[in-house]
């Protein structure tokens, strides 16, 4: 995997002087939420990619989950009078004033895998986390035979992602009576909170069968804390289709994974940025499919996993 130029927010400021480049080369700004997460990286990867194709230059700072070090990261982006900015937000309320100081600055926002809530922008791309959430259902039921206990692990609260997914999968789940939701914990979308989430509720009920976690990450976090139950006596659906939960799927302590294509969310990301940096009429929203990934079709997306 190649590695995106990662500049962090701390030495932004460095930035307005040296950003030179063939005349007219549009200049972007993108905030990932954090590059701890194999998703958010493969995200960045695309992101870069697609600039480097279209003559683009293209800044990537890592908000490590902070808001305000976003809101900084923005504010940064503006004084250095990108063309275009793209955030990948921390919290989907919390990044609303960053996109008012672009606003004010006239410069284009596109929201990435997640939505930014109270304010317009000039386009969203994210995957339908909604019907991702109800087909994680179905697939978790279908694994159990339709009957069982089930935990589900929630993602970082305030974040578009966690409440679509975590709604989806409310809504599918309902469709089987015979499966009770017996506890909902979050775990910030974290593999070590994940590990830590779901011993805890190994202990308070040691009798489930299956697991939702709203991401690869707390999936494979969950999987540790199970040991040898994962994939047989207890069955864990996640989502994103990481790297290391494909590799997961394919060795069977992962039943299945809600894959995204986040490399296609950044490539889609930039193409949204340098036309709407140019004026053009885009459109408000782009829905990167998504899919299920078992074992049986993991060759689909084994070339993300190695």
């Amino acid at each position: 995997m190649r590695i995106p130029a990662i500049i962090l927010a701390g030495a932004a400021f460095g930035l307005a002087a040296c950003e030179g480049g063939a005349t007219g080369e549009p200049k972007i700004g993108l905030s990932v939420s954090t590059l701890n997460n194999p998703y958010f990286v493969q995200l960045s990867d695309g992101a870069q990619a697609e600039a480097e194709k279209l003559g683009a230059t293209l800044t990537v700072t890592d908000a490590q989950n902070d808001a305000s070090q976003q809101m900084n990261q923005i504010q940064n982006f503006a004084s250095q009078h990108k063309k275009a900015i793209i955030i990948n937000p921390v919290d989907s309320d919390a990044a609303a004033p960053a996109v008012r100081v672009a606003d004010r600055a006239k410069i284009p926002v596109i929201a990435a895998d997640r939505a930014i809530n109270g304010v317009a922008v000039a386009q969203t791309v994210a995957s339908d986390n909604v019907s991702g959430g109800r087909l994680a259902a179905q697939e978790l039921a279908e694994q159990l035979g339709e009957k069982g206990k089930v935990v589900v692990l929630q993602g970082k609260a305030g974040t578009s992602a966690s409440r679509d997914r975590g709604r989806g999968f409310t809504e599918g789940i309902a469709a089987y009576p015979k499966i009770k939701v017996v506890a909902r914990q979050p775990a910030d979308f974290d593999r070590a909170k994940g590990l830590d989430v779901m011993t805890n509720l190994i202990q308070s009920h040691p009798d489930i069968t299956g697991v939702f976690a709203e991401n690869d990450e707390m999936a494979l976090g969950a999987i540790k804390a199970l040991g040898a139950r994962a994939g047989q006596q207890v069955k864990v659906v996640g989502f994103d289709g990481t790297p290391d939960g494909i590799r997961a799927v394919v060795a069977g302590t992962m039943a299945a994974t809600v894959a995204q294509q986040p490399r296609m969310i950044g490539r889609q990301a930039v193409d949204g940025a340098i036309r709407a940096a140019r004026g053009e009429t885009i459109a408000k929203t782009i829905a990167v499919p998504v899919k299920v990934a078992t074992k049986e079709n993991a060759s689909e997306f084994w070339t993300f996993s190695r």
